[in-house]
């Protein structure tokens, strides 16, 4: 991540924010696998209609990603 997008996290990370999620992943090992972590902040049930409405979102106009078996390693962070 570039100083202008870290940036841009903070700057929006300090706004007064009834909830937030956060998606972060390492770069990929030499064996393919590649760490991912979600943090968030807020109710519960807020998380979830912005994740499910995110999803949509890049179902309608991402294109179609298929992620590798390798990916295993999800932590959730509260």
């Amino acid at each position: 991540m570039d100083k202008r997008n870290r940036e841009h996290l903070r700057k929006t990370l300090d706004k007064k924010l009834s909830c937030y999620i956060l998606i972060t992943c390492e770069e990929p090992s030499e064996n393919g696998e590649m760490p991912i972590e979600m943090t968030y902040c807020g109710e519960e049930s807020l998380v979830s209609y912005l994740l499910q409405g995110a999803q949509l979102h890049l179902d309608q106009n991402g294109e179609d990603v298929e992620l590798s078996s390798n990916v295993t390693t999800i932590r959730l962070v509260e």
